[in-house]
């Protein structure tokens, strides 16, 4: 291809015997490396670098070929193009400058550094101590500098071809109002499956086969978020141990999909797997973790931000030699210099635009959200969001807290964003595991929590609710386990969280007693269908709708294994629970009084009725003592069929059959009578008492009491008068 007229070529500096590449000027956009077909554009910022070398590796990563002189420098972005370059050239980078960490400076040429804009990641990294950028050991610590070269146990980046047939792919762009979300592990969700090609196990290709889609359609869900799927590191200790970082949560490439998981080895295989859910009208979220990296504190590794330009990156304390470390990992990416919120930005932009998902849930988000060191909700992290047009319209989910001061921010984000609802979870779990004085909290939660989104002019739709999600139990182990046991991480039980509002139901762990064992599915039950009946988005974690279990482990962050993987060899137990689950969900699509897009009001809509009416056991209205009472544990809600509030494509008002929730967390059963307003009888659509939820028979007209089994919950039906 012919290059623009003014490209001239430089003499590079070589290393090895190769001769030396024809390099051209290039251009400083887009960052990372460009193939167009005819030759490779390399682009990288650095603005304290004093001189940037590209490092050019044979086809398997191991050997070294040429260093060239990247000499183009435009708006501190260090450039060169080289014809002859090809995707599947692995490189990585060297930047030399002062190595002073006092002022927060870390540069070593001696360290083979990741482009922090590489779409492809190859290569696993090995530790030992040349991947510091100081003296393992020294006694002046990282104030003193290391001279091994670290490309050896370093994985290396390869330029790809964007290539890909996307055919008539579209985002499904599912209303949130009707969005069922799955949090899955790529692996863990199909390395046992049976039906899964042995081959396929555990990769990108294995939740694109027919059985992964087939799962997922049949229990209603329309959104896969996918735990982090960006290149990571495994943490030295966990590698020490014989453990692994199972999660993820520690990146450092946020343009390339880790290749552990991956079959093929191509990145073909990602957007196949995209493709294929998208096929199937399921939406691919990401949770994506911006808010630090891999490297650590000052005594980490020096594996790509660190030795490209320290300061810019990271938030440097007021000792810039050390870090702000609002994540509990050591350090903390800044969003308040524009070129790494820019990284963030264009990362972002290419997941949509290139890889085609459909959102994402960003990890301790509150982070993101810091100017200096307070949170800011007009801060330029969302200004940017918000605005962005390829990154508005997309699903938008928040990890509502970091460590920092008030950084617990659940109903503090702005319009546009969901947000995991921490109290949902706390509340729904206190109230089932049979605690007093909640059923105010729970009747806001299973409402939509106005409480918290309404204030900021937000509707139920802003809350992602969930029970149980990838840190903490999985649903059996709620209501089998009063306490963690997490002695296989190997930090003697001391992580994870230890207040879990978990009830064993009589017995700790696993339990043959067929009372305890019938005790714990009607708990499982009614966690799953308050989950689905309420207001909100409803999230649920792989294998809960199995019975999954860890064990009893509440941070299997480190465990590659069964422990973490999901079960599908299911008994009778599990599969009854399977069937329960996807019959809530449907029962929840089917009405659309349970997929609100605004409040409700809780005054009359039709000039008849109130739009929801919240009633103590009694069949009258909650009254302020009543939802004061520390003993209260029963209650229900009557929802108008007119007070949805929704209008079809065509503009007419959307209308549903008079609803009644019916909750009893008590021990004993209760008779609750049924309002006497008249109208038609009350039939049963569910009812968590029996093994299959089947509702109990018969019509129940106003005025009747329903008998509301010990822990359980019901709902009732009829059309409207």
């Amino acid at each position: 291809m012919e290059r623009a007229a003014d490209a001239r070529a430089i003499a590079p500096t070589v290393r090895g015997a190769h001769p030396a590449r024809p390099q051209w000027r290039g251009h400083p956009y887009p960052l990372g490396a460009t193939w167009d077909g005819a030759g490779v554009n390399f682009a990288i910022y650095s603005d304290n670098a004093e001189r940037v070398e590209l490092c050019l590796f044979d086809a398997k990563g191991r050997r070294e070929l040429e260093r060239i002189a990247l000499r183009e420098r435009t708006d501190f972005i260090w450039h060169g193009y080289l014809p002859e370059a090809r995707p599947g050239q692995r490189y990585g980078y060297r930047l030399h400058g002062p190595y002073d960490p006092a002022r927060g400076l870390r540069f070593n040429p001696n360290k083979l550094l990741l482009d922090p804009y590489a779409k492809m990641i190859v290569g696993a990294l090995r530790w030992n101590d040349a991947l510091f950028g100081y003296r393992v050991g020294s006694r002046r610590e990282d104030l003193s500098m290391d001279a091994r070269d670290s490309a050896g146990a370093m994985p290396k980046c390869e330029v790809i071809d964007p290539a890909f047939t996307w055919g008539n792919d579209r985002h499904p762009h599912t209303p949130w109002k009707d969005t069922v979300i799955y949090e899955l592990h790529v692996k863990g969700f199909t390395r046992q499956h049976p039906d899964v090609p042995p081959q396929l196990r555990g990769t990108y290709a294995g939740l694109a086969t027919a059985a992964s889609i087939h799962h997922l359609r049949s229990l209603g869900v329309t959104a896969v978020e996918l735990m982090p799927i960006h290149t990571y590191i495994d943490d030295k200790r966990l590698v020490e141990q014989g453990l692994r970082n199972y999660w993820g949560y520690n990146s450092i490439g946020f343009f390339a999909p880790d290749m552990r998981y991956s079959a093929t080895g191509t990145l073909g295989e990602f957007k196949t797997m995209v493709k294929a859910l998208h096929a199937a009208n399921i939406e691919v979220i990401l949770d994506v973790v911006y808010n630090h990296t891999a490297e650590g504190n000052q005594l980490g590794p020096t594996l790509a931000f660190r030795g490209i330009d320290n300061g810019v990156y990271y938030r440097l304390a007021e000792d810039p030699r050390y870090y702000v470390d609002f994540t509990g990992t050591g350090n903390t990416l800044t969003t308040m210099h524009p070129i790494a919120l820019r990284l963030i930005m264009d990362s972002l932009r290419y997941w949509v635009t290139d890889m085609h998902v459909d959102g994402f849930r960003f990890d301790l988000a509150t982070s993101l959200t810091r100017e200096a060191h307070d949170v800011d909700r007009f801060g330029a992290f969302l200004d940017i969001l918000r605005q962005d047009p390829v990154l508005a319209p997309m699903k938008l989910i928040a990890e509502p807290w970091d460590l920092g001061e008030n950084g617990y921010q659940v109903g503090g984000f702005p319009p546009g964003w969901a947000e995991w609802n921490g109290r949902y979870r706390d509340d729904i779990r206190a109230y089932w595991k049979g605690d007093g004085g909640l059923v105010g909290d729970t009747a806001s939660r299973i409402a939509g929590s106005s409480d918290i989104f309404a204030p900021s002019g937000r509707g139920p739709t802003s809350s992602i609710n969930f029970i149980t999600a990838h840190d903490g139990f999985t649903l059996r182990d709620l209501v089998s386990y009063n306490d963690k046991h997490n002695e296989a991480n190997g930090e003697g039980n001391r992580d994870g969280e230890s207040h879990n509002r978990s009830w064993n139901c009589g017995v700790e762990g696993p339990s043959d007693d067929p009372a305890i064992v019938a005790l714990r599915m009607r708990q499982s039950r009614n966690f799953l269908a308050t989950l689905f009946l309420s207001q909100g988005v409803p999230m649920l974690l792989a294998g809960d709708e199995m019975g999954r279990t860890q064990q009893g482990n509440n941070n299997a962050y480190c465990q590659d294994n069964v422990t973490s993987w999901v079960d599908w060899s299911i008994d009778d137990d599990a599969r009854a629970l399977l069937a329960f689950t996807a019959r809530v969900i449907a029962l929840r699509k089917r009405h659309p009084l349970f997929q609100r897009r605004t409040f409700f009001l809780g005054r009359a809509t039709d000039a008849v009725q109130k739009d929801i009416v919240w009633l103590n056991p009694d069949g009258g209205e909650m009254t302020d003592e009543q939802w004061g009472q520390s003993s209260s544990s029963s209650f229900g809600a009557a929802l108008s069929g007119q007070g949805v509030t929704e209008r079809d494509e065509h503009g007419h008002p959307v209308v549903d059959d008079d609803l009644m929730l019916l909750f009893n967390a008590h021990h004993e059963a209760v008779a609750f009578k049924l309002p006497d307003g008249g109208g038609p009888p009350w039939a049963a659509l569910l009812d968590t008492s029996s093994d299959d939820g089947a509702p109990l028979a018969g019509e129940h007209p106003p005025g009747s009491s329903y008998s509301l089994q010990a822990r359980s919950l019901a709902l009732l039906g009829r059309p409207r008068a």
